[in-house]
């Protein structure tokens, strides 16, 4: 395209160069021819100035330039009678104007051409000289084919080029998009070589570090599977045992009373986790709903630790309460913000120790409200506080060690709660001893 748009433009501007210097060269000739008429009267050599300018006249034709009388004084064997095409070129350029002492230059259009006409008075009468332009110096058809030579050349050129550079172009993204397809069968050992252009290298590198990606991905997710599954075996494993035990007999009065009790613990953290699981599910997906509003920090922590105050004086951890007396009005959902609450609550009392804090606080920050749970617990080691969102590293890391959740998924139902209302949470040690999660919602 670029060497079609060069040699048009090309053609164009050679055009219009050749009109020119046509039109430059014959009025120069014209200027010439006149000032030899003008030195042939006033030598009064007659004979030598007139073999003189038939001379110059020959010349001219044999240039394609028709030479024209345009006063009886300077007709006859001096110069030649034009054909009808170059007579009515000459009246379209009005070169009679000449004979009034007045040089005529014109480019005028005639018989389906162009004609340049340059006419100029002389002692005697005047005279023209008429030229098409097809005939100028640079407007030949030897140009033109010579232009039209080099258009084909170049294109030839840029097509071969073209070819050969889209060749080594396409072969680095050709193995892209296979390593793509490999990625989409569910092969995770591909890889792509960052090699070629920087585009090219770029999309390489990033199939490269999705594959990477997804491979992590699957990798947590089958761990936290064989967690869920290690989760489910355990209460499942008692129900069984207990409801056997229960039908064939073999417990039976009190015994039976605390095996119910038992199947019924069970039964309560299979659904606790089964809710988890499916709350992960729904938040995960695009329409998970929220009704926000405008909700009090302070209202929402008094009705939570009616609550935790019991719970926690139930297994003698000593709860506290850190709450401004004015409102710290945010825009939440007021239940999905209690479930934060809960969780955080639940989470933190699991390992606390007997006589240990837990401190719900509450205190207004720029732009957002803040809310705060901190325990004097074991806490966290240093490299577990950027995982501890993530679905499972806790569980698996701590189980055994201490008690866990149902699954772990609790940090990462919270923190997707959170990240949904427009908040963030984070989390760190506590002046307690213990773990600080920190929950930042936007103002009302």
């Amino acid at each position: 395209m670029a060497v079609v748009v060069a040699a048009l433009v090309g053609l164009r501007l050679v055009g219009a160069t050749a009109r020119q210097v046509t039109r430059d060269v014959l009025a120069q000739q014209a200027d010439v021819v006149a000032a030899q008429l003008a030195d042939a009267d006033a030598a009064a050599a007659p004979v030598r100035t007139l073999a003189g300018l038939r001379t110059v006249v020959q010349v001219l034709q044999g240039q394609d330039v028709a030479v024209v009388g345009l006063g009886a004084g300077i007709r006859g064997d001096r110069l030649s009678t034009p054909d009808p095409a170059v007579a009515a070129a000459l009246r379209r350029a009005d070169a009679d104007r000449a004979l009034t002492g007045t040089p005529v230059s014109a480019v005028v259009s005639s018989g389906g051409r162009t004609w340049i006409v340059e006419a100029r008075p002389t002692p005697a009468g005047a005279f023209a000289l008429a030229r098409t332009t097809d005939t100028g110096p640079l407007g030949t058809g030897l140009v033109r084919r010579n232009i039209v030579f080099a258009l084909l050349a170049g294109a030839g050129v840029a097509v071969l080029v073209g070819g050969v550079v889209g060749t080594l172009l396409a072969r680095p993204l050709r193995r892209t998009a296979s390593a793509a397809h490999a990625l989409r069968t569910g092969r995770r050992d591909v890889r792509v070589p960052v090699a070629g252009p920087g585009e090219v290298a770029e999309v390489a590198a990033a199939v490269n570090e999705l594959a990477d990606a997804l491979s992590r991905s699957e990798q947590r997710q089958r761990e936290f599977l064989l967690s869920v599954s290690h989760e489910l075996r355990t209460p499942l494993t008692a129900v069984r045992g207990f409801a056997e035990s229960l039908a064939d007999g073999v417990v039976t009065g009190d015994d039976a009373r605390a095996a119910g009790t038992t199947i019924l613990r069970e039964a309560q953290r299979l659904d606790r986790l089964v809710g988890d699981l499916m709350e992960l599910a729904r938040l995960e997906a695009d329409d998970f709903r929220l009704d926000l509003g405008t909700v009090d920090l302070g209202a929402l922590l008094g009705e939570a630790s009616a609550v935790w105050r019991a719970r926690c004086a139930e297994q003698g951890v000593d709860f506290r309460v850190d709450a401004p007396a004015h409102p710290v009005p945010v825009r939440a959902d007021p239940r999905r913000l209690r479930q934060v609450v809960d969780g955080l609550a639940e989470n933190a009392l699991r390992v606390l120790p007997p006589g240990a804090p837990l401190v719900l606080a509450v205190r207004p920050g720029r732009g957002a409200g803040v809310l705060q749970v901190r325990d004097g617990g074991p806490g966290l080691a240093a490299e577990d506080y950027p995982l501890v969102f993530r679905r499972g590293a806790l569980h698996a890391r701590y189980r055994g060690h201490r008690p866990v959740g149902a699954g772990g998924v609790g940090l990462a139902l919270v923190h997707g709660l959170v990240t949904r209302m427009g908040g963030t949470i984070t989390a760190a040690p506590a002046p307690e001893g213990g773990a600080c999660f920190t929950v930042t919602v936007p103002s009302a």
